[in-house]
């Protein structure tokens, strides 16, 4: 059985799995690797470049090289092959426990409890929840929706589909290490460059897909595309501002403005400012119902392009093979006339 049809089934295994599970509440196979880079960071931390340089190396080079050597153990056998395509999926694609963190605070913030919303945004993103009202709270999540259905859902997915297991393993790593080191506190200005760098970088193809499919299944396809082209450079994070634009033009809300992390405030851009609308709480489900919408999307074209992807390959092989053959029958020696 072809090795792209395999990755496809344990791709929408895996992704199935995640809807239907979620994550599990221990033992989480991202937590464990977290604790592995905290313990390299715990050797090798100066206030220098490359030292976070090598720390982001080891740690992602680990990651991939172990997915790498499990997807070898399991070549010769088709259904142990989709078992741990499956189940790399489910480990690193985190969908469903965004969507519910998002869902639970929405439904605190439709009930008017801001205090339960405020207690639980943490668990969502890193705004400092004191100095946000009702709206302010809203708008944080449908801002985390957006950023986190390409970071959590769409790159995994992207880079499954173009290096299979390690591929998969390899983005989650890149990302998880950015979260962890690559802020810019005064311990992580410089050991965190590398790490926020290289999750630019694969972060890039994610982000883009994930704002073209957010047009594609929102409300507002025009409006999407027209936030997208309008604000998305203005975002201070590469792959966030075309994520958040399209969002926002999806639903048809403002995203951006004066933010405050851990005690610092930031004034971002305002995304969709001409033609959106200020989020409110029921804004939360319809920005969970689009990610999830976004998310079996991502895997329907990421899986086609890498089916597209092997026949453009096989023909272009088979096309070389023939030329070839084609050439060294006209250059056989001629026997010799008597």
């Amino acid at each position: 059985m072809r090795a792209d049809r395999l990755y496809a089934y344990g791709a929408a295994t895996g992704l199935l799995g995640d809807l239907l599970l979620g994550d599990p509440r221990r033992g989480h196979p991202v937590a464990a690797f977290g604790r592995a880079a905290g313990a390299v960071e715990r050797l090798l931390w100066r206030d220098h470049r490359g030292r976070g340089a090598l720390h982001a190396v080891v740690c992602a080079g680990g990651a991939v090289a172990l997915g790498a050597a499990a997807e070898r153990a399991v070549r010769r056998s088709p259904a142990a092959t989709v078992a741990l395509v499956s189940a790399a999926t489910w480990a690193v694609v985190g969908g469903s426990s965004l969507v519910r963190e998002a869902r639970t605070i929405g439904r605190a913030l439709e009930a008017g409890d801001v205090d339960a919303a405020r207690e639980r945004l943490p668990h969502l993103c890193g705004r400092d929840p004191q100095a946000l009202d009702a709206d302010g709270i809203a708008r944080a999540v449908v801002e985390s929706v957006a950023e986190n259905t390409s970071d959590a859902v769409v790159g995994a997915l992207v880079w499954g589909a173009v290096g299979g297991v390690p591929g998969l393993v390899g983005f989650r790593a890149v990302n998880t290490l950015d979260a962890m080191v690559g802020h810019r506190s005064p311990r992580y200005l410089r050991y965190g460059w590398a790490a926020a760098r290289l999750d630019d970088v694969a972060g890039w193809p994610g982000a883009r897909l994930t704002a073209v499919l957010a047009a594609v299944a929102g409300d507002d396809p025009r409006g999407a595309v027209r936030a997208w082209r309008a604000d998305a450079d203005r975002h201070p994070s590469p792959n966030a501002g075309p994520v958040e634009a399209s969002f926002a033009g999806a639903l048809g809300v403002r995203l951006g403005g004066t933010l405050s992390y851990g005690g610092r405030v930031e004034h971002r851009p305002v995304l969709n400012g001409a033609a959106g609308r200020p989020v409110v709480a029921r804004d939360i489900e319809r920005a969970a119902r689009l990610s999830r919408r976004v998310g079996l999307l991502a895997l329907g074209v990421t899986v086609t392009a890498r089916f597209a992807a092997t026949h453009l390959l096989a023909g272009t092989r088979r096309i070389h093979g023939h030329h070839s053959n084609h050439s060294n029958r006209g250059n056989q020696p001629k026997g010799r006339t008597t």
